[in-house]
């Protein structure tokens, strides 16, 4: 079997030593396709090719996407998915049709000529699974299709990022480009100034292909936004694929002031075709060794005791002594109480009741490997802001391979339920401040939960996944400390 390198990923000088260790080691070129596409989430830099010709390793490429998927299945590593080879289909004739394609001048003569058509780009989309996958499938559905199709593009300037990360990225900008505007003089009306356009043309600058994992609007501050920051980025010729459990018609569905994103979903199907993946399987739910027993209840008799010894044994490893953290994000303090080198010992008060966002769940995937959750709740409407937190949680340390460790007071399938007892909660309050009665608000999803019951679908998916033994293994950074 051929292994697959492709040309246009990156590594450092040290990620190559980890690779050519691969190739020496005759891993499966499955395994070589999860080491390489971990790499390219960190955002290593280097060339793999490079690694290999080091290596002194016969490896002939694949010639794109499609030719990989097919070598997979030809060995046995996959077996084959009539979806995902349709949809891979149509991104290998992106890919190629990509080679050569720039959204910015290459020369001082390219201003004199016609600036060339970008292609259409694609949204992929399909459910998290409708049942538990009892075969042996090795793949993992839209984001593999993704890794797989990104990692062949070849071309320096393109990003594969998570949406949600995306989108705080953009704020960030536009907060940026606000504060460098000229202060108004006292008694004169300030101009109006809209960042959205120099935002977008800053992100067309940096890449010609932006790839999108989990496609999502569930903040009003993003999707009041996103037609006029999209209708700039495709003007400016950057090329969209993107993956998301829903379709594009139903994107932000029942939000507030829905009628005003209306319009970008009509942007995003004139620059994008819209490919349907959803061969009802859910593969991260299929049957995979346990790493062993990862989700706790808290009815189990000793069970807080048991936690502290698994974390005492975790830390032992650890250069470091247990003590509180604080960590620095975006020049706020955040204190975790109980940490130890790349472990953290947290309760879900810690994480979730407290005011934190998606910037602080990175910031935390940055800094450990592994992740203690204690004492998660039943998640009822009541408790909506804090499921929708622990949703950015689960989606954070997932995207970056960190480890968890779950205590809490029911099993998984049962954590996040829906009732329809508002009570005098926030959401009653918020209500009485947009002025909505209760039969109007019943359709917004803010107030039904209807997005946090979508998204808690994909959070049980991935807690499912991430306490498999392929999981454990490669989010256990100790082993990887040459990458």
């Amino acid at each position: 079997m051929a292994v697959c390198i492709p040309l246009s990923l990156k590594m450092s000088p040290s990620a190559s030593l980890g690779f050519r260790f691969l190739l020496t080691e005759q891993y499966s070129s499955r395994k070589l396709l999860n080491y390489l596409t971990g790499l390219c989430r960190r955002g290593y830099s280097g060339k793999a090719q490079q690694a290999v010709e080091e290596s002194g390793v016969s490896a002939a490429g694949f010639s794109g996407p499609l030719d990989h998927y097919s070598g997979l299945i030809r060995d046995g590593s996959l077996r084959e998915d009539e979806h995902q080879k349709a949809v891979l289909q149509t991104l290998d004739q992106l890919h190629k049709t990509l080679r050569g394609y720039s959204n910015t001048p290459t020369s001082i003569f390219s201003k004199f000529f016609t600036k060339p058509k970008p292609p259409k780009g694609y949204y992929i989309y399909g459910d998290v699974g409708k049942r538990d996958g009892l075969q042996s499938y090795k793949c993992t559905g839209k984001t593999m299709v993704m890794d797989m199709f990104y990692s062949y593009v070849e071309t320096e300037k393109k990003k594969r990022v998570h949406f949600h990360g995306f989108m705080l990225d953009v704020h960030k900008r536009i907060h940026r480009l606000k504060q460098s505007m000229p202060k108004r003089k006292a008694g004169k009306m300030a101009k109006s100034y809209d960042p959205i356009a120099p935002v977008a043309e800053e992100i067309s600058e940096e890449a010609c292909l932006l790839c999108f994992d989990e496609f999502q609007v569930t903040d009003i501050a993003d999707a009041m936004i996103l037609k006029q920051l999209f209708e700039n980025l495709f003007l400016n010729g950057v090329v969209v694929v993107a993956t998301s459990n829903r379709p594009p018609e139903d994107l932000y569905k029942n939000g507030l002031q829905r009628v005003n994103f209306v319009p970008f979903i009509a942007v995003l199907q004139k620059y994008c075709q819209t490919l349907r993946l959803d061969s009802g399987i859910d593969y991260r739910k299929r049957n995979r060794p346990s790493a062993g027993k990862l989700y706790f209840l808290s009815s189990e008799p000793g069970v807080e005791a048991r936690l502290d010894k698994m974390f005492d044994e975790l830390a032992f490893k650890q250069n470091d002594i247990t003590r509180p953290r604080v960590l620095n994000v975006n020049n706020r303090k955040v204190r975790l109480n109980k940490a130890c080198g790349t472990i953290a010992d947290c309760t879900f008060e810690e994480l979730c009741d407290r005011p934190l966002g998606a910037s602080d769940y990175l910031e935390m995937s940055r800094l450990f490997d592994t992740i203690f959750i204690r004492h998660i709740p039943l998640l009822t409407l009541n408790k909506k802001t804090q499921a929708r937190r622990l949703i950015t949680l689960v989606d954070a340390l997932y995207d970056h391979k960190v480890r968890v460790v779950i205590l809490a007071d029911h099993p998984l399938e049962e954590m996040f339920v829906h009732n329809g007892d508002h009570g005098h909660d926030e959401s009653h309050i918020l209500m009485d401040d947009l002025g909505l009665k209760r039969d109007e608000a019943s359709s917004l999803s803010i107030f039904s939960g209807e997005e946090e019951r979508f998204a808690f679908q994909r959070t049980v998916s991935r807690l499912t996944e991430m306490q498999t033994e392929e999981y454990w293994v490669e989010g256990d950074r100790s082993t990887k400390s040459q990458v």
